[in-house]
């Protein structure tokens, strides 16, 4: 009945955590004595519960009991499921009071909010990068270590993040699902489409500090800062000619030297 009053007799004692039942709070306080006794088997992995133990061992198992009923997808946890269904469902019940993004989950939001307060704690410890998120660093990495796991089935492109790999895919496929509904120009990747969209609202928020030059994208004022810094990173292998864009390396090849390569316009 304590569910339905909204009674909530037993508190910690550390925190103002409160809750219905004294086994609800016993596993809370172990949230703070770090205490772990549950441990796996296989690998080091050690738990507060043996309910989070259940389910971590499902891992090693392969075990996937929970299937999405519109996607052949499958997962080893429920709360996995009930995520996955609001890609379906379209679902973003949490929202960033700072600018107009939106998440699914609860998890994306705290991320997201890193960027606002430019928290960085993960940082590289061979180069100076550092990142708001553990996953972003792990990807930084594979560039160090020159490590490519994902690779194409139809071409030899190869890739450090399997996004990246489903980004080329549409190379092959010409599927472009992202599409402008002010002008026609449609994009094989959400972000591209977010990017285009600032040129209709003429949102310029990335600024030179040297000269009055806007723009809407961050990539461009990258590439602009190269004509005060005069810096060429781009050369030719057959000549001594030497540019800031890749794109302009590409139409030299194709109008000096006769090579044609990929991304000309």
């Amino acid at each position: 009945m304590k569910i339905h009053t909204g009674e909530k007799p037993f508190s910690c004692n550390i925190c103002e955590y409160r809750c219905i039942t004294k086994s609800y709070l016993q596993r809370h306080v172990k949230i703070h004595t770090g205490e772990k006794p549950f441990s796996c088997n296989i690998c080091d992995f050690r738990f507060s519960e043996k309910s989070s133990l259940q389910t971590h061992m499902k891992i090693h198992t392969g075990e996937k009991p929970f299937s999405c009923n519109i996607c052949d997808l499958r997962f080893s946890i429920k709360s996995n499921l009930k995520t996955h269904m609001k890609i379906h469902t379209r679902e973003k019940p949490f929202s960033c009071n700072i600018c107009d993004f939106r998440f699914s989950i609860k998890s994306s939001l705290q991320r997201h909010m890193k960027l606002h307060t430019d928290e960085k704690p993960f940082s590289c410890n061979i180069c100076e990068y550092r990142c708001s998120i553990k996953s972003y660093l792990q990807k930084h990495m594979k560039v160090h270590a020159r490590e490519k796991p994902f690779s194409c089935n139809i071409c030899e492109y190869r890739s450090i993040t399997k996004i990246s790999l489903q980004t080329h895919m549409s190379v092959h496929t010409g599927e472009k699902p992202f599409s402008c509904n002010i002008c026609d120009f449609s994009f094989s990747i959400k972000s591209s489409l977010q990017k285009h969209m600032k040129i209709h609202t003429d949102e310029k928020p990335f600024s030179c500090n040297i000269c009055e030059y806007r723009c809407s994208i961050k990539s461009y004022l990258q590439k602009h800062m190269k004509v005060h810094t005069r810096e060429k990173p781009f050369s030719c292998n057959i000549c001594q000619y030497s540019c800031i864009r890749r794109s302009d390396l590409q139409r030299h090849n194709h109008r000096v030297h006769c090579i044609y390569m990929k991304g000309i316009i």
